[in-house]
Formats: C-alpha cells, sequence, structure tokens
C-alpha cells in the first residue's frame, strides 16, 4: 500500500508499506519512495504548533500557528487568519507554496483555525455551527482572533482574514461584528446574500446547513448575520477593514451577484463617509473562471500576485528576500 503525506512543512512524501508477514506486535516500517523538495524554501526555519482558544461559551477551539523559529514576539508581525467552519469539512494542515512565500518573504504569521461546523471532532461538532447555531462559528474565529493579539503574535492593524465559499461567509460576518479586529480582509467566492442563496444554482441544497429563510423561523437567524442585510455606515469611530472581495463571471457554485451586490452595498454605504473611511474596499472579478476547482495555474497564479499586493499596501508589509 502507498501512503501520502504533507503538511504546513512538508511538500509531500509518498511512503509503501508492505502488510506481507506483518505482526500486529510490531511496529509498521514505512519505506520512503519519494520526497518533494521545493528549491528556494528552507521549511526547517519554521515551527508549527497547535494551540486551544477559549470561544465565548467556553468551548475550546483549535488553531494552527506556524511561524519563523526566531518571530519576536512584539505584537507587531503581520498575520494571515484561515478559516472555514461549516458543511462538515476539516480544515487539515497542508503544504502551499504561495503561504511559504508570505511566512518567508514577508516574515508573517499564518494561523489555520479548526472552528465548530467543520468535522474536525465528529458530527457533533459539525452540528456545533450550523443553522441556529451557526454564530458559534463567528464567535469561534473572533476568539482565535483575540488569541493571536492578546499573545502578541499581532495587532488589528496588522491581522488580515482570510477565507473562501463558505469561509467567505464567515470573514463577511465577523468583519461586520467586529471590525476593530482586523487590519485587511481577503473575501474569496463568498456566500453573502443569506436571504436569497437558496434561489440560484445548488444553493438549494445549502438548506440543511444554514436553514431556510423562506420559513419565519429559520429567517430570524439567518437575518441576524446575512453580510448584506447587515452592513453599516462607517462613523469618524469605525472605519470599514480593508476589504478584497474576489469572484469570477463564471462560477455557478457561488454565484458572482452574493459579491457584486455585497460590494455594490458597501459602496453605497461608505460614500457619505469618504472624508474619514480612507481603508480601501476593492472588488476583483476573474473571467472566464469559475469557483475555483480546474483553475489553470496561470489563473491561480495571478489572484494570489494580486490578493499579496492588496496585503503589501494595507498592512504595509515589507518584502525579505530568501537567506
Amino acid at each position: 500500500m502507498f501512503l501520502q503525506f504533507d503538511s504546513f512543512l512538508t511538500p509531500g512524501v509518498i511512503y509503501y508499506v508492505d502488510f506481507k508477514g506483518i505482526e500486529l506486535s510490531h511496529p509498521v516500517e514505512l519505506k520512503e519512495i519519494r520526497r518533494i523538495n521545493v528549491k528556494g524554501i528552507d521549511t526547517s526555519k519554521f515551527s508549527v504548533k497547535q494551540v486551544f482558544c477559549k470561544s465565548k461559551d467556553g468551548t475550546k477551539v483549535p488553531l494552527y500557528i506556524v511561524h519563523d523559529k526566531n518571530l519576536e514576539m512584539n505584537g507587531n508581525t503581520p498575520t494571515l487568519l484561515d478559516g472555514y467552519g461549516g458543511f462538515n469539512i476539516a480544515q487539515m494542515p497542508h503544504f502551499s507554496v504561495s503561504r511559504m512565500l508570505f511566512l518567508d518573504n514577508f516574515k508573517g504569521v499564518f494561523a489555520l483555525a479548526n472552528l465548530r461546523g467543520g468535522s474536525e471532532y465528529g458530527e457533533k461538532w459539525h452540528e456545533g455551527g450550523m443553522r441556529e447555531r451557526k454564530q458559534n462559528v463567528f464567535d469561534d474565529f473572533i476568539a482565535v482572533a483575540e488569541y493571536l493579539i492578546s499573545n502578541n503574535y499581532t495587532s488589528p492593524r496588522k491581522l488580515a482574514i482570510r477565507g473562501g465559499s463558505n469561509g467567505g461567509l464567515l470573514v463577511g460576518a465577523v468583519s461586520q461584528q467586529r471590525p476593530e479586529l482586523f487590519g485587511a480582509v481577503v473575501n474569496q467566492v463568498g456566500v453573502l446574500d443569506m436571504l436569497r442563496y437558496h434561489k440560484f444554482t445548488i444553493g438549494n441544497a445549502w438548506i440543511p446547513e444554514y436553514g431556510n429563510p423562506d420559513e419565519a423561523s429559520d429567517f430570524e437567524f439567518i437575518y441576524k448575520y446575512s453580510p448584506l442585510h447587515n452592513i453599516e455606515i462607517p462613523n469618524k469611530g469605525h472605519q470599514w477593514p480593508s476589504t478584497m472581495l474576489m469572484t469570477a463571471d463564471h462560477d455557478d457554485r457561488v454565484v458572482p451577484s452574493h459579491s457584486l451586490k455585497y460590494m455594490a452595498r458597501l459602496y453605497e454605504a461608505t460614500r457619505s463617509a469618504n472624508s474619514f473611511q480612507k481603508k480601501p474596499l476593492i472588488i476583483r472579478v476573474d473571467v472566464k473562471a469559475g469557483h475555483g476547482a480546474g483553475k489553470p495555474t496561470s489563473k491561480l497564479i495571478a489572484e494570489i500576485v494580486d490578493m499579496y499586493c492588496f496585503l503589501q499596501r494595507v498592512l504595509d508589509l515589507k518584502w525579505y528576500e530568501s537567506e
């Protein structure tokens, strides 16, 4: 049998296991067949750890943190926090070249939250973040953001959050509920119109996860967090966080109207606040592209470049050549 393994700092290893003649009392011997090495990246400089953060209701939420071993804990390090929290999908450690660029060349911290709604701890963990319990997911994410700030990994002005699809709903909701916590928001193909999501393409299949907004009982809890319907006009003490929406004109899973309507309403809400809303609010619409699966490498690279250019500008990132 062949086994493939990767992690935050391991690009990929393939092992072979011969079960013939194996006895239960003896450990299984793994024979390494192939190991992937990425030129120009020294993963030995970095460390990974898992911590547990207390959410609003006391639930312990797992958080992976990846950074340079010599990180200075001064609260000024650019940090990228990812999350998803839905559909019984676990967020597992995996290798990413573009993430290593952020860690190495921007001297950043990467954090991955295992929020309720996923499958990390079984069906009960999933159910804890669905339907009327969706707010738990947002509370979990806010808790891990506060952990990173209170433990001097970063500060609000240096903290960026990113989420895609259901994760876009996540970052859209938390950036409205706690805008002062975040310096930047990258929202990729997010589900943002929670009152009409079920009326487009495959959206009707998500009703078991989110609830049915056409039902009065479900409408009540969905409306409370729907990003499109909870945009507030900024005031002098509260700028909207720097925000980049990303969608695609042929996305037939999360149709682009989610992002387009959200940005239109956001522009309208901030138009009267131009004198103090200085943080940028932009949208990137990819053409001849869909939700993400099967996207050509050239388009993936262009998308990543635009995202990092945005983060470089709004977080004031400095570029360091790899040693």
